[in-house]
């Protein structure tokens, strides 16, 4: 399996001090909890969590992630963590790291330089990331999508996700390799180019609205936005999803959106995942909760009997859990 957008920095999320007062809509989501969480990040909890979120994409039988990254404190080399991190367990990984003016000018340079140093080692797969435009100036924009074009690759944003998104200044630049996050509020007739990322379980957790994929006219795939690997779950949530907006839909949909991953990150096709189940019909996963792999094969090489063969799971799980209490403490001092 392909989850086609990750935020492996949020596998240390779980058990995070409240935000100062409960979110009222998206945006206060943004600036309550995520961006408060993104500049508590150093180099060790990048680290950790990015093992972390490998490890549990593993257990789910996803073999490959394409990650979005922020850490406005840490950001040169941080890309470079995540690769060795996810390398070290066994899993895929296509990284960028989401350029924002949120920070300034120096931010944002920051951002770009850290998309060039990383794609330009030639030593790994990714896309030239940013945030989402409504952060982003037009100078931003313009320079992330002539750097996505210097290396041959996409450029990875959320798009639309909220509904004071900016999007618009996007469609002058977006080639067929970009990767269009969430579109919820796009309009049918958008203009954009790219393959459409939708997050059913995400765009429910932040009360953003069904994006209704197939009106957009975009080839679709599916991620998390964050919330872990399960990239099955994920598709029998865009299911659910689908079908409560339109009764006619049936489960080839968003299977065909999850084998669109394929299509993302092709190298995931040299992976064999033995699972649990009597059947790989859609119509039968689609109504079939638990299915687990019982082994996972990574160019032929066994990486998940049960347990990860390439690293301590155990190990993982426990200097995660440490890396995630001083994360918490620092989220704790910031006002």
């Amino acid at each position: 399996m392909v989850c086609a957008h990750h935020h492996l920095y949020s596998a240390l999320a779980r058990g995070m001090p409240a935000p100062p007062r409960t979110p009222n809509g998206f945006r206060e989501i943004l600036d309550l909890v995520w961006w408060r969480l993104d500049w508590a990040l150093d180099l060790e909890t990048i680290e950790w969590s990015a093992k972390l979120g490998a490890l549990e994409a593993l257990e789910r039988g996803t073999t490959a992630i394409i990650d979005h990254h922020e850490s406005p404190n840490a950001i040169e080399g941080s890309l470079t963590v995540i690769a060795d991190a996810c390398e070290e367990v066994g899993v895929r990984v296509s990284c960028s790291y989401g350029i924002t003016d949120r920070h300034g000018p120096d931010g944002a340079a920051a951002g770009l330089a850290e998309n060039d140093r990383f794609l330009g080692d030639g030593e790994h797969e990714g896309y030239v990331g940013l945030h989402a435009a409504f952060t982003c100036s037009d100078d931003t924009i313009a320079a992330a999508a002539e750097l996505a074009e210097k290396h041959g690759v996409g450029v990875h944003v959320h798009v639309a996700e909220g509904t004071d998104d900016t999007w618009e200044r996007l469609v002058d630049h977006s080639e067929d390799d970009w990767l269009i996050v969430h579109g919820v509020h796009l309009p049918d007739d958008h203009g954009l180019q790219g393959t459409l990322v939708h997050n059913p379980r995400s765009n429910m957790n932040n009360s953003v609205g069904y994006a209704r994929p197939r009106r957009l006219g975009l080839e679709v795939a599916l991620g998390t936005d964050g919330i872990g690997a399960d990239m099955l779950e994920e598709f029998r949530l865009a299911y659910a999803a689908a079908r409560a907006d339109d009764v006619t839909v049936d489960p080839e949909l968003p299977w065909r959106w999850l084998r669109a991953g394929w299509d993302l990150m092709p190298a995931a096709l040299d992976d064999e995942v033995c699972w649990a189940a009597e059947s790989d019909d859609p119509w039968y996963l689609a109504f079939t909760t638990g299915v687990s792999p019982l082994e996972v094969l990574r160019d032929g090489e066994v990486i998940w009997d049960g347990e990860p063969t390439l690293v301590d799971g155990d190990e993982i799980r426990a200097k995660a859990a440490e890396a995630a209490s001083k994360l918490h403490a620092r989220l704790a001092d910031i006002e």
